[in-house]
């Protein structure tokens, strides 16, 4: 079955979706998981041309029979972004499904030790993409009465951090976006929540920030916490998969980590 209807808004089986993945070419691997399990439409989106045309060849080789297509965009400008969404539409015939996982470059840094030039650029990059990329899928999922935006941030947004000053606030900002446009969006049968992690081992994201200095020394002890192992890609790429599925019809506005124990908030 492709679709049901719960009350006058579709709801679809991924098996039936064209789903949409910005910052898809590298990270959690999500978009192989996506056509595993029969999405059949699929575009990444990302900044990296190389990256993004090898992701993309990656993908289509787990899943020669769906359609695999790369955009390249810098999802922080509006005009861009515009252009990105409008072209990814097209390719997997309307978006059913939106991850938006860009991520930025920065790492933990204690407040006193982050250049003040610094701060536009680390609210920008961490927070802007999804934001953009949400406001421009919303009227196409309307006017096709159903949806699933799901937006990626951490548990920055949750939990006060010493070093994530300024990380934490623009993940808080895209959660807190996330569950008002959920208050919004609901009316159109359109589902947005956040997935808020925490360390996930295996990624560059990772790499990055246990390489030296302040923020690997915060992120060893958060490891140190994660009694029920620190999460991987495979851990969250399951969770995003749930839910975009009809499964979480009901599920909307929450922000969820899957963190291992890290934290509880």
């Amino acid at each position: 079955m492709g679709a049901q209807t719960s009350a006058q808004f579709v709801v679809k089986q991924l098996t039936d979706s064209g789903v949409v993945i910005t910052g898809g070419s590298s990270g959690i691997g999500l978009a192989e998981r996506f056509v595993q399990a029969g999405v059949p439409r699929l575009v990444i989106i990302g900044r990296n041309v190389d990256r993004g045309t090898a992701a993309r060849d990656r993908v289509q080789a787990a899943a020669p029979s769906a359609r695999v297509e790369f955009v390249s965009a810098e999802c922080n400008d509006p005009v861009v972004a515009a252009d990105a969404i409008e072209r990814a539409a097209i390719a997997v015939e309307g978006i059913d499904v939106l991850v938006n996982a860009t991520a930025a470059t920065f790492v933990p840094e204690l407040l006193y030790d982050i250049p003040v030039a610094d701060i536009p650029l680390i609210l920008a990059q961490q927070a802007l993409a999804p934001l953009l990329m949400t406001r421009l899928a919303l009227p196409m999922m309307r006017a096709r009465r159903g949806g699933v935006i799901i937006n990626i941030a951490s548990d920055a947004a949750k939990v006060p951090t010493p070093g994530e000053s300024m990380i934490g606030a623009a993940m808080a900002a895209i959660v807190t976006f996330t569950r008002t446009v959920a208050m919004e969006a609901k009316r159109d049968g359109i589902r947005v929540n956040a997935l808020t992690p925490s360390l996930v081992e295996g990624t560059a994201t990772a790499e990055r920030i246990l390489r030296e200095g302040f923020s690997a020394k915060l992120f060893r002890k958060a490891g140190s916490l994660a009694h029920l192992g620190v999460s991987t890609p495979a851990d969250q790429a399951e969770l995003i998969l749930f839910l975009a599925s009809p499964q979480t019809a009901r599920l909307t506005g929450q922000a969820i980590s899957l963190n291992g124990g890290i934290s509880a908030a």
